[in-house]
Order: C-alpha cells, then structure tokens, then sequence
C-alpha cells in the first residue's frame, strides 16, 4: 500500500550512512596503524643498523593493522542482518494500552524485506512510533517516524512482489504483515501494515507480504474498532494513533 493516499506506502540510508560511518572508521584505525608502524621502522632503523630486523617488525605492526579492520569488518556484516536459516523469526509487536501482536516471519518468502524489518527492529527504530493509518475491513498502517504516511527509515530495499520480478507466494490474507511503499515498486522503507480482512485482489502481486500474524489478531480488531479516521484513507489524528510500545525480535530453533 502507498504511505500516503489509497495505496499502501513507505520511504537513503541507514544503512548506507552506518557504511559511511564504517569505512571512515575503518580507513582512519589502518591510517593510525601505517602511522605507528612507519614512525617504529624510523626509530628502530635510528638505533640499529639491522635493517632486515627494522623492516621485519615495521610489516608485522602493518600486518597486524589489516588483521584489525578485516576482523572488524567480518564483525560488522556479522552484525548487519544475515538471518539464520536454522532459526523461525518472530516478531512481538507491543501497542499501548491494546496488546501485543505476534507475527511469524517469512524470510523464504521475502529475505530482504524481513532482514529490513529484524535490523530496525533490533535497533529500537519502531518503538514509540504509531499507526497512522486504520481501516477497518482493510489494513491498519504503522512505523512512520513523521506518523502521517510520508517518513522512511533513510534506507530503501527492494520490492519483494511479482510486479516486480518477484515470486512471493504470500497472499493477503486477514492477518498477513506486508510492506507500505510509495509508487517506485523500490521504496518501501520501514512502513508496515496488517492486513484487517482479506484482501488478495488488490495488494496480492503489488506489495511485499512477509510474514503471518499467529497471535493477536483480537489486538487488531480492537484497533480497528476504536478507530476514527479523520478522512476515507483511514488517516487518524495523531493524538489517537495506538502506539507502538516496542517491537521484539525472538528466535527459535528449526531442530
């Protein structure tokens, strides 16, 4: 769905700033390693004539330097979202003053949009965030930090659907967690909605499902029933958008 209008929608990058980041830190620990091990060839050469002995420990101090930044490096893409295919996602979803609403993640079907969703979550993005968007009989929309259908998370992934190259075979079922995204198929970003009733003709094919909600649907329904849209997209004023507390990343083994 668009993050604004009568679609579903959502919004570069954290992940690429983080990648900025990262490399700038990166090339400043190999340049102060370079720096240390030429000022000790300096001085060593200074105080001895052994050249071979100089230069023997000028390229083990610079050895060491790679080991560091590539040690640091694996550790980042470690850390960067690679899911273990041993291991079945969940997502617990907390909103204040509803419940909690549990989703079981489908990274077959929708790899790197469930990666997207596990990082931001990991990372504390959604919580305090809301849902902006309710429509009963149809979706309830949330994770836009601007709450009003037109933020992203600075980064954008690709749009895990079959208009877009894609087979996923997740229909849209009442209950199935799916990404907001605006007109280019390659914007969703960190929006999300849940799908109320089941609506497979009009977002089946056109937007990225990525997981089931298997507890917590009642959460859904009272949302859907205390709603008051302000306009026929289902907006809602910010003062009365539920509140998404915290959303949880747990795992359990395949075995």
């Amino acid at each position: 769905m668009k993050e604004k209008g009568s679609a579903i929608t959502a919004s570069q990058s954290d992940k690429e700033a983080s990648a900025k980041v990262s490399k700038k830190f990166f090339k400043q620990l190999f340049q102060k390693q370079t720096k240390y091990a030429t000022i000790s060839l300096k001085i060593h050469t200074e105080r001895t004539p052994d050249m071979k002995q100089a230069f023997k420990r000028f390229f083990t101090l610079l050895l060491c330097g790679l080991l560091t930044v590539s040690l640091c490096a694996a550790c980042e893409e470690e850390d960067s979202g690679a899911l273990d295919p041993n291991l079945t996602y969940y997502a617990d979803i907390v909103v204040k003053d509803y419940g909690k609403i549990t989703v079981q993640l489908d990274p077959v079907a929708a790899p790197e949009t469930v990666r997207n969703f596990v990082d931001l979550a990991r990372s504390g993005f959604y919580d305090g965030l809301t849902f902006h968007r309710i429509k009963t009989g149809f979706v309830i929309q949330g994770g836009d930090p601007n709450g009003n259908g037109t933020g992203g998370s600075g980064n954008k992934i690709k749009g895990e659907f079959a208009a877009n190259g894609h087979s996923n075979p997740i229909s849209h079922v009442r209950g199935v967690i799916s990404m907001a995204r605006a007109k280019d198929y390659n914007s969703a970003s960190c929006q999300f909605f849940i799908v109320h009733r089941d609506n497979p003709g009009a977002l089946d094919g056109l937007y990225a499902g990525f997981g089931y909600v298997t507890e917590g649907m009642e959460v859904v329904d009272e949302i859907c029933a205390v709603a008051r849209p302000i306009d026929g997209n289902g907006s809602i004023p910010a003062a009365s958008q539920p509140v998404i507390e915290s959303v949880t990343i747990r795992t359990e083994s395949n075995g």
